[in-house]
């Protein structure tokens, strides 16, 4: 078991968290069941799903959450792309927003690969 709080990724994946909730916080209110509800239960299963790999006993069951937190990293990353289309997002502000998700992406799919050497 290790602290998802002195991962990297874990950091990141929290700040981005908070940013989503700041930027959606401007979104049209008909969308708050709808894309600013989704692009938030997709940050925070990003968060979410690492700290759970974290506790988890074994390599395998930590490498199987971190995917799943990869997945909805890359949900988010679509999210961010409709919003900016719809212009809910300033420019700056998604592209911002967008490089921060690809980063934890890069980061959860690097972790991901390490965790599983070590089972092999």
């Amino acid at each position: 078991m290790s602290d998802f709080r002195k991962l990297t990724v874990g950091q990141k994946a929290h700040r981005l968290t908070l940013d989503v909730y700041r930027a959606t916080a401007a979104f049209p209110q008909t969308e708050l069941y709808g894309l600013t509800s989704q692009m938030r239960r997709c940050c925070v299963s990003t968060g979410s799903n690492i700290a759970e790999g974290c506790g988890r006993s074994s390599e395998i069951d930590k490498a199987l959450f971190l995917g799943i937190a990869k997945g909805s990293a890359s949900e988010l990353e679509y999210q961010v792309l409709v919003s900016c289309d719809l212009g809910y997002l300033a420019p700056e502000t998604g592209q911002r927003i967008m490089q921060q998700v690809q980063e934890v992406g890069r980061m959860l799919s690097s972790l991901i690969e390490k965790v599983r050497a070590a089972t092999a």
